[in-house]
């Protein structure tokens, strides 16, 4: 099972970091991927990381403001976000997909509960 958690409510402007946390089973063996949807919107994809580590994919509208990262040691994947905008604002997940990392949020096996972002004006 996977937990999203670290969202909240922060100014536009500001940093956010986000954290996906397995319970259950190791995240070491799954391409990650951050997602975010917005009320009425189909779910978004914002990050995806191999499970190396050593390929990440990011979504245009945030390339060069977020980061996503892993310590498989910890079981743990990261998504740090700077720079936030208010067109940022949704609800946060992260997915585990046993093969590549990619955009697609069909392809991912397993889902976690998400975290509630919202960056004011």
């Amino acid at each position: 099972q996977l937990q999203a958690s670290g969202g909240g409510l922060v100014q536009a402007g500001g940093s956010l970091g986000l954290s996906c946390a397995a319970s259950g089973r190791t995240i070491r063996s799954f391409a990650i991927g951050w997602f975010r949807q917005t009320p009425g919107k189909e779910r978004e994809f914002v990050a995806a990381i191999s499970w190396s580590g050593s390929v990440t994919y990011y979504a245009d509208s945030v390339k060069g403001r977020v980061t996503i990262s892993r310590d498989n040691a910890k079981n743990m994947v990261y998504l740090r976000m700077n720079s936030l905008k208010p067109e940022d604002t949704a609800v946060y997940y992260c997915a585990a997909d046993y093969k590549s990392p990619t955009a697609q949020a069909a392809l991912y096996d397993y889902w976690g509960h998400g975290t509630q972002v919202t960056v004011s004006s």
